[in-house]
């Protein structure tokens, strides 16, 4: 049901369809839906709810070329983590509701559950990270996040401050109750037992830049607080051993993996073969021009062929001067990766 509060609560930020009603992809959808996918044995404990132990998935990690929609992507899930139904409430029964207005929102939706589809309520006081190399970064989530503040029903649940966004609850705790924005220069807010962060571009997480610890920490304080978290990302260079290359490496069961990898025997220098490959790595996302990123990724590929490569073919492959043979990971690595069990 939280696609259903997304589309009524989030607004599409920018375009010519700003202000509609902001609808997941299939991609979008199909990523949401297993983040938040329950565990068929949750239990609802109502003086100790499971949080993140009721889900399958403890964390995420979305791989995808440029403009395909992360940034409105993460937005809405940010609103949900905030005052949407995102902590497990038990198992509903045929005709249950869930009323907005009893989630501290007064915008009237209510939502039939189906029988046996698990129940939501808001956290009770959440803390919320966006995470990034820079406040530039950042601002891929944090822009399209103001807008559906500004733009719909959720202007009375998220104010928005000089420096941070205010979550209206009922916690009392100043500390808690908020959205913060955090990068490589605001280690003073890392250690926090925060309940969900959002780690944009992981794939630029790296040890010289001290965003691995970062990111570490922060799925330390989530931990803690059965909190969880989300990596968005392009495709990274694998000669860098950065936080996205640790997970997508990681043999745990409990992360979720979005990497639609085109099929490994189309060159993306060829121009025909790159064409069937946006295509591949573009499906689900209508607004992407594929002859507009024809023409960027063509133009970077006089200087920097594997950056074209990464951004806009999503495939892993290494920088110029790097020590990996090109080719060499995707002979290793060729299978798409979109986690369905």
């Amino acid at each position: 049901m939280l696609d259903a509060w997304i589309a009524h609560h989030c607004r599409v930020p920018d375009g010519f369809s700003r202000g509609a009603e902001f609808r997941q992809s299939d991609w979008q959808f199909w990523c949401t839906a297993n983040h938040y996918r329950v565990r068929p044995d949750a239990l609802w404990i109502p003086d100790r709810p499971l949080l993140n132990q009721a889900f399958v998935y403890r964390r995420s990690q979305i791989v995808a070329p440029q403009k395909t929609g992360k940034g409105p992507w993460a937005a809405a899930v940010t609103t949900g983590e905030a005052v949407g139904p995102s902590v497990f409430n038990g198992w509903a029964e045929a005709g249950e509701l869930y009323e907005c207005s009893a989630n501290g929102c007064s915008c009237g939706w209510t939502y039939e559950y189906l029988e046996g589809e698990p129940k939501g309520i808001r956290h009770p006081s959440p803390l919320i990270q966006l995470t990034a190399t820079s406040e530039d970064q950042v601002d891929n989530i944090l822009r399209p996040l103001k807008a559906m503040i500004r733009l719909g029903p959720l202007a009375d649940l998220l104010l928005i401050r000089e420096d941070f966004i205010r979550i209206v609850g009922e916690s009392g705790d100043e500390d808690m109750d908020r959205i913060d924005a955090v990068t490589s220069n605001a280690q003073s807010k890392l250690g926090n037992p925060i309940s969900f962060a959002f780690q944009d571009e992981s794939g630029l997480y790296t040890k010289t830049n001290k965003m691995i610890k970062v990111a570490e920490t922060q799925r330390r304080g989530a931990a803690g607080m059965g909190g969880r978290t989300i990596e968005t990302t392009n495709a990274w260079d694998p000669a860098e051993n950065s936080t996205a290359q640790r997970t997508y490496e990681s043999q745990s069961k409990d992360v979720f993996k979005f990497f639609r990898q085109p099929p490994a025997e189309l060159s993306y220098g060829n121009k025909r073969d790159r064409a069937r490959i946006h295509r591949f790595v573009y499906e689900g996302s209508p607004w992407v021009n594929l002859d507009s990123i024809e023409g960027e990724a063509s133009e970077l590929m006089e200087t920097d062929r594997a950056q074209a490569e990464r951004f806009f073919g999503n495939r892993l492959v290494s920088g110029s001067g790097a020590w990996l043979k090109d080719g060499l990971w995707d002979a290793a690595y060729a299978s798409p990766v979109a986690s369905e069990s």
